[in-house]
């Protein structure tokens, strides 16, 4: 083994694109190496320090934690531009060094920052105690003085910092870097040692681990910069030597002139011992009666709320023991005081009327939390089990995430700090990182390829593909690109180089932490944005400092819940209590049988709206089903169609054992929940609970050697319990395979729940449910807006347009219509809208004049008033448009002169209006009904006052099959759909080929489609306009959303007369055809030959559906709707 050397100026990837080590990788290298020691400097920030310490006690070396901060001569608050601010090696020699390198790192980074974190040599002098520092690169401030020609300046500097620190504590930093500037440094800092005694030492300052990365570092560089390898003036290191260089090439770069500048690092190291406390768990302070403890305030709490969700009646039996041993298990562990926070806080967040979810994972699942009311949902009714929570076999902090409505998370951190001081409560960082195709388009970037070239590379790598190498093995186009093409190879070596590293920090959407002692004792922070404060150290490091954590997300559909409750109340009905309905309404599963599932929690997409057509949900824990199984692995892996099988009975259930018959019973005899493999373990193999979570967990992370010794204990218990060694090995075999399928039970039962509420709200309040939704998408883009009030208005509710005398911020509800938010109009900011309702007040508008002269005109603009009168604000008090929008602008300006008096109290000589009507609108012609509707659409997103389309649409009704929104239901395979509409948009893309293509947006007015339109059938038509009438022949898709691939676009005004026409018959019950009246309609219908196809719209199992009737033409006329309407005693009509 060669000497010692120990690295002290280290970057990991927490240095953001600059540094590019892994902790791991740093802490196996320094094991490789013989090292005793290695350490962590990255620039002004401790992100990494747990990551890297973690990974340093399990190589066996000692961690060292510091930091390369930046130094601000001339103060750390300054905010100019000019100057410049240093770089400062700083190590933590003990624990008061590591608390007050937190200290500076946290000033830096709140405080200190401006475009970079600073302190300043004040703050270095007050948190200096247990700090070893050394002078650090050419970006240090005695080397740059050094370089500027000013020796004698930067000998002082030297002293200043020797003074600072203390002596010895204080180091002059040289390194061989291949720059010439550092050998000119080199030579300088070697002889200012000599005159004053300060003692060198030796770095390399590593950014990347070995002499080969420096090519791909560069660029990691240039990404970081938004720059290219051949731009000229761009960041760049200047020489390829900054990689942890081996003890070895170390001394033979400095052994032989400067031998003490190595001997140092060891010695330092040697210095420096700073430890983490993992194991023990820090509780902020619990208020708690006189006399309690922690413990005994829980159970009396727990015991209390028990009773209280059985309103004073008997607890059924299983209750009382299933509380018993969760506390027991709770208070062993030490976790009480963890629940009375919880509680605490979500008790003041429920009093303040702030809605919170009913659970969130695997908290659900325990009856104390279900007890305390943090969680809503009965665990023992729905078979939830405690240690999927907590594992008293496996100890670690108690993980409760809490769903509050978006709107009230903010105040939620507001009674967090008020209960435990702002000192005491930060947000949590998070870092995103590098995935595999955002790394491919980077890389290209950067090294200045063309952007389709590297676009269709990264959209080779499959989807689900975790690394570039695997997806090198899944995708064999992306294998052969690299094969062929050097740049192709030289794009994805780099890019799998970089993926996975960090590439920039934010705010973790949910997470909180709590600390017993203020925060810059124990956590380093930062500042984000303006105000917000957050961890330097992430969920993970957090966790395993044992700090409490919990997790608050904010969920918009709690909010439009609680604002349908309101507009319920508002609209002179009781509100109904959403714990108390019944569990099995048929109503609400109803819409849940047709997929009518706009606004309803997790049932949005198109893909659960097909899953719930073929499941038929028609209790509760079917819909715990179907959130469970519609997710990646089981929709890949044939579990759906097994689980509708055989709960329609098409498929016989086949028992794995007779002893998991009640396991499996409501999954119809498969394994669908993780919960499910842990009872099977208990069950059959004798397993506890406790260890079926760890068998749960092993099988999760697929680990042989623990699965290897997994197995043989469930074979062994299930022989002890009479199951022969084969069953339990195909047992074995099958909960393995499953387990990367499993979901949590407990998080399914929870957001069922939210699911059932929203399902009930809009089965039997559809208008004040409509509100809330369309309120809560306020904000969204006026298309997808539009496109939400199109679906409602189909519906068969009416949504009125805005009105200043009587809409509100938000769509409001006046008995059985909705009213449109004003804040939905494009360019109305909220302070606008809460002027125009505060003028209100004092009753309605009764002008435009009137309206100007009672609200303040510097916040009502003149933008947003024109955008008023488009949308048809003002209709109600003057309905010619035209009148307002061109009387506005003399209005307007005499209105904001008299406002600009009153507010600056000083008269202009005008003549005063205030008890006058002031002036006339000017007489002129309303706009025609196309201007009108073209200014709506401007304004609102969607036409109000009618639809483009309305003109062609009786020309055209016969020629089309169904009208855009009813394009899902079309389930005729052997003929292909036909609809009609305005173009709205009009697109010419490529394909991967080169063949120009079209996609087209589609109108009419029940909603809109985007029309793709393949190369084949692009070349063969006229490249539509955008505005005009079209009629489009194709095949509905509803993967991934409604689009309709097309065969056929001509313009209306080119339809043949020969084209084919339908007629569309809607049968209105289920009866029509259980009684033989669709056979005489049939019959009928060949007695009337004619050009028409037939077209007929049934409900399938509560799902409408729109079918051709094979081989029948018919001559519609007045003579055969009359004969269907007679022969179907009114069940079938005439569409």
């Amino acid at each position: 083994m060669g000497k010692p050397f120990v690295h002290l100026h280290v970057h990991s990837e927490y240095s953001l694109l600059d540094g590019a080590i892994r902790s791991g990788d740093l802490a196996g290298r320094a094991a490789l190496w013989g090292s005793p020691a290695v350490a962590l400097t990255d620039h002004g920030v401790l992100y990494g320090a747990v990551e890297f310490y973690e990974a340093c006690r399990k190589e066996g070396v000692k961690p060292i934690i510091g930091c390369e901060l930046y130094v601000d001569p001339r103060g750390h608050t300054l905010k100019e531009r000019t100057g410049r601010s240093y770089h400062l090696i700083v190590l933590a020699e003990d624990q008061e060094g590591y608390q007050n390198l937190v200290k500076l790192v946290s000033l830096a980074n709140t405080d200190g920052f401006y475009y970079r974190p600073r302190v300043d040599h004040d703050l270095l002098s007050r948190y200096s105690r247990g700090l070893i520092a050394s002078s650090a690169c050419l970006a240090g401030e005695i080397p740059s003085l050094i370089l500027e020609g000013s020796e004698e300046e930067a000998l002082e500097r030297a002293m200043l910092y020797r003074d600072i620190f203390g002596e010895g504590n204080f180091f002059l930093e040289i390194m061989h870097n291949g720059i010439p500037e550092q050998a000119v440094a080199n030579r300088a800092l070697i002889k200012m040692s000599s005159q004053t005694g300060i003692p060198l030492v030796a770095t390399n300052d590593a950014h990347y681990l070995e002499a080969g990365d420096a090519s791909w570092h560069d660029v990691l560089l240039c990404v970081q910069t938004n720059a290219t390898v051949n731009a000229p003036s761009r960041l760049r290191f200047g020489a390829d030597d900054f990689y942890l260089r081996s003890p070895e090439e170390m001394w033979s770069l400095f052994g032989n002139d400067v031998p003490q500048a190595l001997e140092n690092t060891v010695a330092i190291a040697e210095r420096c011992n700073v430890g983490f406390s993992f194991g023990s768990y820090r509780l902020p302070r619990v208020e708690v009666r006189k006399g309690s403890s922690l413990e005994e305030e829980l159970s009396i709490k727990a015991r209390d709320g028990l009773q209280a969700r059985f309103s004073g009646d008997v607890v059924p039996a299983g209750y009382g023991e299933r509380l018993d041993y969760e506390l027991q298990v709770i208070n062993q562990m030490g976790f009480a005081g963890y629940f009375l926070i919880v509680s605490d806080i979500i008790h003041t967040a429920k009093e303040e009327g702030i809605p919170v979810g009913p659970g969130r994972g695997s908290a659900a699942g325990s009856l104390v939390a279900y007890s305390l009311r943090i969680t809503e949902i009965d665990p023992l009714r729905y078979g939830l089990l405690f240690e999927r929570f907590l594992n008293p076999e496996r100890i670690s902090m108690p993980d409760i995430d809490t769903d509050i409505s978006d709107r009230g998370r903010d105040r939620v951190l507001e009674i967090i700090v008020e209960k435990y001081g702002r000192s005491h409560v930060a947000q949590i960082i998070t870092f995103d990182r590098m995935k595999s195709r955002a790394a491919i388009r980077d890389v290209g970037r950067a090294l200045d390829m063309k952007y389709p070239d590297v676009d269709r590379i990264a959209k080779l790598v499959p989807s689900g593909a975790a690394s570039i190498e695997e997806a090198l093995q899944q995708s064999p186009d992306l294998k052969q690109a690299r094969k062929e093409d050097p740049s192709v190879n030289l794009l994805l070596d780099y890019a799998a180089k970089i993926e996975g590293l960090a590439r920039h920090c934010s705010q973790h959407a949910a997470g909180i932490v709590i600390t017993p002692e203020p925060l810059t004792d124990v956590v380093p922070i930062r500042r984000i944005g303006e105000e917000q404060i957050v961890t330097q150290y992430s969920m993970e490091p957090l966790e395993s400092l044992g700090l409490v954590k919990m997790d608050f997300l904010g969920l918009r559909t709690l909010s439009m819940i609680e604002e349908a409750l309101s507009n319920i109340r508002r609209n002179g009905k009781e509100a109904p209590d959403l714990y108390s309905i019944p569990p099995n309404d048929r109503a609400a599963f109803d819409l849940l049988w047709r997929a009518d599932t706009l606004g309803i929690f997790q049932l949005e997409s198109s893909g659960m709206r097909q899953l719930l057509k073929q499941v038929r949900p028609d209790c509760f824990e079917d819909l715990i089903a179907a959130l469970a199984l519609y997710r990646p692995g089981p929709l890949g892996s044939g579990m759906v169609e097994q689980y509708i099988d055989c709960k329609h009975g098409r498929r016989e259930i086949s028992w794995l054992h007779d002893d998991l018959k009640e396991v499996l019973r409501e999954t119809h005899g498969m394994f669908l929940y993780q919960e499910q493999v842990m009872q099977c373990a208990a069950t059959l193999a004798g397993y506890t609970l406790g260890e079926a979570d760890l068998l749960r967990r092993a099988m999760g992370k697929k680990q042989a050697d623990v699965m290897e010794t997994q197995r043989k204990q469930f074979v062994e218990g299930c022989a002890g319990n009479g199951v022969k060694a084969s069953d339990a090995e195909h047992i074995f075999d099958i909960i393995q395979e499953f387990a990367g399928y499993g979901f949590n039970k407990s998080h399914s039962a929870a957001y069922a729940m939210i699911t059932y509420q929203t399902a009930y709200l809009k089965a039997h309040y559809p208008c004040e449910f409509y509100a809330s939704f369309l309120s809560s998408h306020i904000h969204s883009k006026l298309d997808v807006l539009a496109n939400h009030i199109r679906t409602v208005r189909n519906s068969g509710i009416k949504v009125l347009p805005p009105d200043v005398n009587r809409s509100e911020a938000n769509f409001s509800v006046d008995q059985d219509v909705i009213l449109f938010g004003l804040g939905a109009v494009s360019k109305m900011g909220q302070p606008t809208v809460e002027q125009i309702i505060g003028a209100r007040e004092a009753g309605p508008y009764l002008s435009l004049w009137d309206f100007l002269n009672r609200v303040d005109t510097r916040v009502v603009g003149r933008a947003v008033l024109e955008n008023l009168i488009r949308a048809g604000a003002f209709d109600s008090i003057t309905p010619n448009r035209r009148q307002l929008m061109e009387s506005l602008p003399g209005m307007f300006e005499l209105a904001q002169r008299r406002n600009d008096d009153c507010h600056s109290q000083q008269l202009l000589g005008l003549e005063d209006l205030s008890e006058e009507e002031g002036p006339v609108l000017l007489e002129v012609e309303d706009y025609d009904l196309h201007t009108r509707m073209e200014m709506e659409k401007e304004a609102t997103g969607l036409y109000i006052s009618g639809h483009p389309f309305d003109k062609y649409e009786k020309e055209v009704s016969p020629y089309t099959t169904c009208s855009i929104t009813d394009l899902p239901f079309w389930r005729s395979e052997d003929c292909t759909a036909v609809v009609a509409g305005i173009l709205a948009g009009v697109q010419e893309k490529f394909t991967r080929k080169g063949d120009r293509m079209g996609i087209l947006e589609l109108e009419d007015s029940s909603g809109k489609v985007e029309v793709v339109c393949f190369p084949r059938t692009w070349s063969s038509i006229t490249p539509p306009e955008k505005g005009k009438a079209v009629v489009v022949k194709g095949s509905p898709r509803t993967r991934d959303g409604l689009s309709l691939i097309a065969e056929k676009v001509m313009a209306v005004d080119e339809l043949d007369a020969r084209a084919r026409k339908w007629l569309r018959l809607r049968v209105l019950d289920d009866g029509a055809s259980s009684n033989g009246r669709l056979r005489d309609i049939y019959r009928e219908l060949k007695g009337h030959p004619g050009e028409a196809g037939v077209l007929l719209e049934v409900p399938l199992e509560g799902v409408k559906a729109l079918l051709k009737v094979r081989d029948v033409f018919v001559e519609p006329s007045a003579v055969l709707s009359a004969r269907i309407s007679e022969l179907s005693g009114g069940s079938v009509e005439v569409v």
